[in-house]
């Protein structure tokens, strides 16, 4: 097939009608089943419709939980009601992930240049602060996935916007920080934490039966009538329903399964190609995690992979788990963390689907907690393949 006979094909779609319905930025004219979270949001923003300065807020919840897309609804409702007096900046911070970016990027909103480096940071804020000063209006800040700014950089640019109009007489700013780590907190220092958190919303996970409602609402907006079926779309619910109720897994697997229908030719969206999608996606993704794992949460995850090598009859179980990292550690020349933060690590890689974990009795002798591979041990080989450390601790294991 020639490039041109690609596009041709893709031109004369018989599955989409606008594709673009189904991406991470689309936010659509209703957000169902977030009713509760969307009129408290407003309830909390809304002085600043008449010139006041909204309280601060921490939104927590799940991955695909609304967190971003009610927000920027609200947001975007409220900027309509009042253009001339509210603005909002909407950054993500696992993309601008430095607090010199942070504020480069707010500078951007007010009209302000900052280079891409070069200022020291006590510049960038006085800048930062002159542009507002220019601007006259209430500027609602959302610090999207804020964890990954914290952690990576502290709170110093926290406490700065948490100050910053005690420095203003024309502007006013609010902070919304959302965030998937509901112990986040706990890495701020505690004039932050109670300036940034004086009101929270809390986003539950979807159920598997408004996850279908969703893709439904989505699917005629993206597919042409007849492209799929209730079965489908049940069947993407119910995959993203284990998982944690990701509507944004969803919704990229029913584009991924739109996708590859597309490219063979197929009038259709079929059962076939969700599970092509969610094979696809569910390496990647896999993949993608643990090559982005801090180094003690590979080793743990190294020690499970490398017993789940050996004798498959074998229980593993967290003490055996605890001994195979605290070997894998001496051999990499650092100090091991306890027993109970690798038990904590077990949990969290249970909670991200990476392995499974279960307590089971054992009669008389108590309960103990088992522990098996979630994802294909190839994905796991790949994820820590990619660290030079790790790919000598598996490569030479059986030494």
């Amino acid at each position: 097939m020639s490039i041109e006979e690609i596009f041709e094909r893709y031109v004369e779609s018989r599955i989409f009608k606008d594709r673009e319905k189904l991406l991470p930025d689309y936010v659509p004219d209703e957000l169902p089943h977030r009713d509760e979270q969307i009129l408290k949001l407003a309830s909390i923003l809304a002085p600043a419709l008449r010139g006041s300065r909204p309280s601060n807020v921490f939104i927590y919840g799940l991955t695909g939980t609304g967190k971003t897309a009610v927000t920027k609804y609200v947001l975007r409702k409220m900027k309509e009601k009042a253009p001339q007096i509210v603005e909002y900046a909407y950054i993500n911070c696992r993309q601008n992930n430095t607090s010199y970016r942070v504020l480069a990027e707010l500078a951007k909103h007010v009209g302000v240049r900052i280079p891409f480096t070069g200022l020291a940071l006590g510049e960038v804020m006085k800048r930062l602060l002159q542009g507002l000063e220019r601007r006259r209006y209430i500027l609602v800040v959302v610090l999207d996935e804020i964890d990954n700014l914290v952690k990576r950089q502290g709170d110093d640019v926290l406490y700065f916007l948490t100050r910053v109009n005690e420095n203003l007489s024309n502007s006013k700013v609010s902070l919304i920080g959302i965030t998937n780590d509901l112990k986040f907190t706990e890495f701020l220092d505690a004039r932050v934490k109670s300036s940034l958190g004086e009101e929270e919303l809390v986003f539950p996970p979807y159920s598997a039966a408004q996850l279908e409602d969703i893709l439904r609402r989505r699917a005629r907006e993206a597919f042409h009538e007849g492209v799929v079926d209730d079965e489908v779309l049940k069947r993407v619910a119910a995959i993203a329903a284990r998982q944690n109720s990701d509507c944004r897994l969803a919704l990229d697997i029913l584009l991924k399964a739109a996708d590859i229908a597309d490219r063979e030719g197929a009038p259709r969206i079929t059962l076939e190609h969700v599970e092509k999608a969610r094979n696809e996606i569910e390496k990647n993704l896999a993949v993608d995690i643990i090559k982005t794992m801090p180094l003690h949460v590979k080793l743990v995850l190294a020690s499970i992979y490398l017993l789940s090598r050996g004798d498959g009859a074998r229980m593993i179980t967290t003490g055996l788990i605890y001994d195979k990292y605290k070997e894998l550690v001496s051999k990499v020349g650092i100090e091991p963390v306890t027993s109970r933060r690798v038990s904590d690590i077990i949990n969290e890689l249970d909670v991200v689907g990476i392995i499974n974990a279960k307590v089971i009795s054992l009669g008389r002798y108590g309960r103990t907690k088992v522990v098996s591979l979630g994802v294909p041990a190839r994905n796991v080989e790949e994820g820590l393949m990619s660290d030079l450390i790790l790919r000598s601790l598996v490569e030479n294991a059986d030494e």
